[in-house]
């Protein structure tokens, strides 16, 4: 598998990962109407626009396996909610379960520190519910829960917390694996 700079063709395979890994993950954590109604179709046009519109400082990468089909996506980028001494975010992070074990999590996760170190942000948060299992992902790399804060999402109470890394440079070190292409 290879991670690489995601690409407005690679939006179809985002949106299938995206909608596949919500499915997954949020049963029981966010309205079943949300998950159901969820559109591969629309998706994958959200995130042609997203990829396109990324710029310095923010991006989006993928997971392809020796087919070139997405497996996995990682998106990053400046701080979109105010957390004090942290620049920067990892704002998604989504595998489908046969990319799962395997340590592309972890790769994704430090390329995403290389990249925002690159954009001159040393810190970063990721915000996920509280009551997701796989939240504690985060504190395996590291990550000190720094925050928390109630979310509206799809008419349910929420709740969200964030962890962050004030140094990013040892997560970024974890990057060693095989080259971008």
């Amino acid at each position: 598998m290879v991670i690489r700079d995601a690409r407005p063709s690679d939006a179809v395979g985002i949106a299938k990962v995206h909608v596949a890994s919500w499915r997954e993950t949020y049963p029981g954590l966010v309205p079943d109407t949300y998950l159901v109604n969820l559109s591969e179709a629309a998706a994958a046009m959200r995130w042609h626009n997203a990829v396109q519109a990324h710029g310095k400082g923010q991006g989006a990468l993928v997971v392809v396996d020796d087919m070139d089909k997405v497996v996995g996506f990682a998106t990053y980028g400046g701080r979109r909610v105010p957390v004090e001494g942290y620049e920067g975010e990892f704002y998604a992070l989504y595998l489908l379960e046969e990319a799962k074990g395997q340590g592309i999590g972890r790769r994704l996760m430090a390329h995403m520190a290389e990249r925002l170190l690159e954009g001159g942000k040393r810190n970063a948060v990721v915000w996920c519910l509280r009551d997701n299992p796989s939240r504690w992902f985060y504190e395996r790399l590291g990550g000190v829960r720094v925050a928390e804060r109630p979310i509206k999402f799809a008419g349910a109470d929420l709740v969200e917390i964030a962890y962050g890394w004030q140094d990013l440079t040892p997560l970024a070190r974890l990057s060693a694996g095989p080259e971008m292409r």
